[in-house]
């Protein structure tokens, strides 16, 4: 992929300020940004910003990743380092702010076990405290990116769609699978509702297995509504995906529902990840319930420790 240019068309020096509260990926974006020809440094010192961008002229766009720990963090002096960027007729910056909801911070920090760079007593008051004093901050961001029920790899796709350059983007297609019982997961391009094929729940020797599994794979398709169903999806994405490509989308999110995100729409998930990576498409692949229910199992082994 090509680098992202050092400057804008006008002749301007490029520079990201990447910042957001902590858990919900700035680092992660950062990281993207390099791989896109940026030069990153995280957790610069906001003292340390007029020396880098008085220096001689650099030959890569700079991505600065801001956060509470750095040594000399404040609302207002970022604040006013924004304005004195944004008044310089040789800088074109911007703010680009990674978010995430109070609940899928405090589930990462829980799974992490990190402490909070704002408290010692648990994540939650610093997560609050955290986010309350980032919301003049946020309003500032000329980019705002919503972490939450996104995976490392969906981020950095979207890191994409806003950064790298037009003749280098490629579309990346996520298949989620997901129980309506759950609710829809954010973000979803196209949904389709699956719980009018078989339902493997019912057959006691498949129930405690998931779409995946080649029996529950036989199951389903053996419904002489799948291969009908099924074609249909094919030809529509086959329309949609060259399409979406040439608009300049770099990410569409697909979606399959059936009552326990387990078996049905597991399956079709997968059926049509395979076909479409077939097809020469870039393909993701997220079962959400199946994520939750190992990350269950997992806690409880840890439990028994």
């Amino acid at each position: 992929m090509k680098d992202a240019a050092p400057r804008t068309e006008d002749g301007r020096q490029r520079l990201v300020l990447v910042t957001g509260p902590s858990g919900a990926g700035r680092s992660t974006a950062v990281h993207a940004l390099e791989d896109l020809g940026f030069e990153a440094i995280d957790n610069l010192p906001l003292s340390l910003l007029p020396r880098l961008i008085d220096g001689p002229p650099l030959s890569r766009p700079i991505a600065l990743g801001l956060d509470v720990r750095n040594r000399d963090f404040g609302i207002e002096a970022l604040i006013e380092s924004i304005d004195r960027l944004a008044a310089r007729p040789d800088i074109a910056e911007e703010l680009l702010y990674i978010d995430a909801d109070e609940d899928t911070l405090v589930r990462r920090y829980s799974e992490t076990r990190r402490r909070h760079p704002l408290t010692d007593d648990g994540p939650l008051y610093g997560i609050r405290r955290e986010r309350e004093l980032l919301v003049p901050i946020r309003a500032r961001a000329d980019v705002l990116i919503d972490t939450g029920g996104l995976s490392p790899h969906d981020l950095r796709a979207e890191i994409e769609g806003f950064y790298a350059p037009p003749e280098g983007k490629l579309l990346t297609v996520e298949l989620q699978s997901f129980s309506y019982k759950r609710g829809l997961p954010r973000g979803l391009d196209f949904v389709f509702d699956c719980r009018f094929l078989r339902n493997p729940h019912w057959e006691p020797a498949l129930r405690d297995r998931d779409g995946r599994d080649p029996a529950v794979v036989d199951h389903v398709t053996a419904d002489p509504l799948f291969e009908p169903f099924f074609t249909n999806l094919c030809d529509l994405f086959a329309l949609i995906l060259p399409a979406a490509r040439a608009e300049g989308k770099t990410h569409l999110a697909i979606g399959f529902g059936c009552t326990g995100g387990q078996h049905r729409s597991v399956a079709l998930a997968e059926r049509l990840a395979n076909a479409l990576a077939a097809g020469g498409w870039q393909v993701s692949k997220r079962h959400r319930e199946l994520e939750r229910r190992a990350e269950a199992e997992l806690a409880g082994r840890g439990e028994g420790r």
